[in-house]
């Protein structure tokens, strides 16, 4: 008898484990309006690292850790990387980024997406929107977005990694100009 009891707890309870998970990442992120985080960044085996500021929708600054002072900024239309040497300017919506930074799309994709478990430790959701695979985890226990991980339509894998994060901070209110050519 216990053990149909137990085998009956394991039916009904245990789906409702990643929806609740779900539910807490989504109400974690309706509550963001800007992150500050330390992130590691991987594309194609090529190292960086520095600090970010994600305000939604769509803006973004971070700073390198290079000798080249290199930057990227979007103002939620553009996206710039530059640095001493360098000025690119793209249309956001062209990129990944443009996904990542919009806080309702992820939204909407992680209500659509099954949820992944890994390790007990991470949460991950999958999704491809116009030939750009992305995945997305967050943190188990506190439901912090912890990384992402991006594959463009060239064929680029893009692994980013985010600690220290705080969120909802006072921030400067020209962090997100766009910056002139040097």
């Amino acid at each position: 008898m216990k053990k149909h009891i137990f085998i009956l707890l394991i039916i009904f309870i245990a789906p409702k484990a990643p929806a609740a998970l779900k539910e807490n990442i989504i109400t974690n992120l309706k509550n963001i309006e800007n992150v500050n985080f330390n992130f590691e960044q991987n594309i194609n085996g090529k190292v960086e690292n520095g600090n970010c500021t994600i305000q939604y929708p769509k803006k973004i600054f971070c700073k390198y850790n290079l000798g080249n002072q290199k930057i990227l900024v979007s103002d939620g239309k553009s996206l710039i990387i530059k640095t001493t040497a360098s000025y690119y300017k793209y249309p956001l919506d062209k990129t990944p980024l443009n996904y990542l930074l919009d806080k309702e799309f992820l939204i909407k994709k992680i209500n659509e997406s099954n949820t992944r478990n890994i390790q007990e430790k991470l949460i991950n959701f999958r999704f491809t929107e116009n030939e750009n695979e992305i995945n997305v985890f967050f943190d188990i226990n506190n439901h912090n977005l912890i990384g992402w991980q991006t594959l463009d339509m060239y064929q680029n894998l893009s692994i980013t990694f985010l600690s220290s994060i705080s969120k909802n901070k006072k921030l400067k209110r020209n962090l997100f100009q766009l910056p002139n050519r040097n």
